[in-house]
């Protein structure tokens, strides 16, 4: 009897623990659902390229577009976002922020506070106005990204040689590499301007050394020998160098064919060239040959007596060309220099 109730009572304690073992089997693998489900990482969705800068600073489709096709995601768009606000606060117009992101697109994931800020502060340290900046960056977004380690002594020692400020801004506009030269070449550079005879208060001063870090030794000799072997002296050099440096940065072809196209009309010998050295700068297609088919023309039908001179023939604007020597004589160039001018 006794044994009979022992054998029920292990029997029910057998059957409550595997009821028991049940639910906690079932239970244990929901409650590694829920966990997972919990710290299951959201997905966060980033704007479009596009999206960012048409909705959130309002660039133009156009901009918006051009970036989008080089720039395939935003990857921070709390730094983007950071970066353009900072550019609108220091002056930035929305015209130039657009150029300035659509030449440099990377700018946008750019370090605000170790590669934007420290740049721009450089800028302001060395006397430039928040109007310059705006200036010279839009100008050369590439300011943003590069090293200035070499700009503060170059415009130090510019500004310290009598170089305006204005005329600094001009070469780190359009010259920025010779902006960023190594310091003590930058002194070489004044030191030849300085043995050409170039005031250092002319306007010229900074065209000058400017042309002279384009050369190295050699290019400079034989810039040197091609104006000889046309007839300048070493005073005619100097003097050309003085008054148009830009003119040593033009190459011997075009040299030669200004030169030969000159003297090929009969009316212009190499002193005439000389005299005129700034005749070698301007173009062969577009302003002397349209100019002298209708000298050509006119002398032809006996309305001219005489041809300008190379100094005016090259200098004179297209307006004045056209009211002196076009527009009272339509009936006989009339049509020659309209299909020119095409």
């Amino acid at each position: 009897m006794i044994a009979a109730i022992l054998r029920q009572n292990l029997a029910r304690l057998r059957f409550k623990n595997s009821i028991s073992l049940c639910n906690s089997n079932v239970a244990f693998p929901l409650f590694l659902h829920n966990f997972s489900t919990s710290v299951k990482k959201q997905t966060v969705t980033h704007p479009t390229v596009s999206e960012f800068l048409l909705h959130k600073h309002q660039f133009s489709p156009e901009a918006a577009s051009q970036v989008a096709s080089v720039l395939t995601r935003i990857k921070n768009p709390e730094k983007s976002d950071s970066i353009l606000s900072f550019l609108k606060q220091s002056g930035f117009p929305k015209t130039l922020i657009e150029k300035i992101v659509k030449s440099r697109p990377e700018l946008l994931s750019a370090n605000l506070e170790k590669t934007i800020k420290p740049r721009i502060k450089i800028f302001q340290d060395l006397g430039f106005s928040a109007n310059d900046i705006v200036k010279v960056i839009s100008g050369n977004p590439w300011f943003l990204r590069t090293s200035l380690i070499n700009l503060a002594p170059n415009v130090e020692f510019l500004k310290n040689c009598g170089v305006a400020m204005e005329q600094i801004i001009w070469a780190m506009y359009y010259f920025q590499r010779f902006m960023l030269s190594n310091p003590e070449r930058m002194k070489k550079f004044v030191e030849k301007a300085d043995e050409m005879g170039v005031s250092r208060s002319s306007k010229m001063f900074i065209h000058a050394v400017r042309v002279i870090s384009s050369m190295n030794e050699n290019t400079w000799e034989l810039k040197l020998r091609i104006l000889r072997d046309l007839g300048f002296s070493e005073d005619d050099m100097a003097e050309a160098f003085r008054n148009a440096p830009l003119v040593f940065g033009v190459s011997e072809e075009k040299i030669k064919e200004v030169k030969e196209l000159l003297l090929a009309t009969g009316k212009y010998n190499m002193l005439c060239i000389v005299s005129n050295p700034v005749s070698f700068m301007y173009s062969v297609e577009k302003r002397y040959k349209p100019r002298l088919r209708v000298l050509e023309m006119l002398e032809s039908k006996n309305v001219i007596e005489s041809w300008p001179g190379v100094g005016t023939l090259c200098r004179m604007s297209d307006r004045k060309f056209y009211e002196k020597f076009v527009g009272p004589y339509l009936d006989e160039v009339g049509d020659l220099y309209m299909a020119k001018s095409v």
